[in-house]
């Protein structure tokens, strides 16, 4: 049985952190993701576009994360791909672009960084209290919009 290995995210310089931040304010987001097994609501930034090439880069720089590629409905629709980075690597990447962000994802951002761990424990185990902790950042954390 193969384990998966854990990439650390890299230690960006200030342009590609500034980078990052407008594509994830621009065509981006930052939110708690159920897609991943648990059923809990795991931190992820994701960016979606037609543009692969950008997407790779932004995997590249960023030193982890995974590329999918999206459904096409219709024949006229052009490929579409989404990057998406999960829980303490998606911390790790908002640390360093969270200084260039400009929209609401900087209200978002912020939370994230503040309770996300404390609220978040690695065995996924939750007492009473933890649970409510964890509930209460979910809502203040979603009731975040534009």
């Amino acid at each position: 049985m193969a384990t998966a290995v854990y990439k650390r995210v890299r230690r960006l310089n200030v342009e590609e952190s500034a980078y990052i931040a407008g594509i994830i304010d621009g065509e981006g987001s930052i939110t708690l993701d159920t897609k991943q097994k648990g059923g809990n609501k795991h931190l992820a930034l994701h960016v979606s576009n037609t543009d692969r090439v950008l997407l790779e880069y932004l995997q590249k720089i960023i030193g982890a994360g995974k590329i999918i590629t999206k459904r096409t409905y219709k024949p006229h629709h052009k490929p579409a791909y989404a990057y998406s980075i999960h829980n303490r690597q998606a911390l790790a990447v908002l640390e360093q672009i969270v200084l260039y962000l400009r929209t609401y994802k900087l209200r978002r951002a912020k939370i994230a960084l503040a309770r996300y761990i404390l609220v978040t424990p690695r065995n996924g185990k939750y007492d009473d209290i933890l649970h409510k902790k964890r509930e209460m950042f979910v809502q203040q954390f979603l009731s975040i919009v534009q």
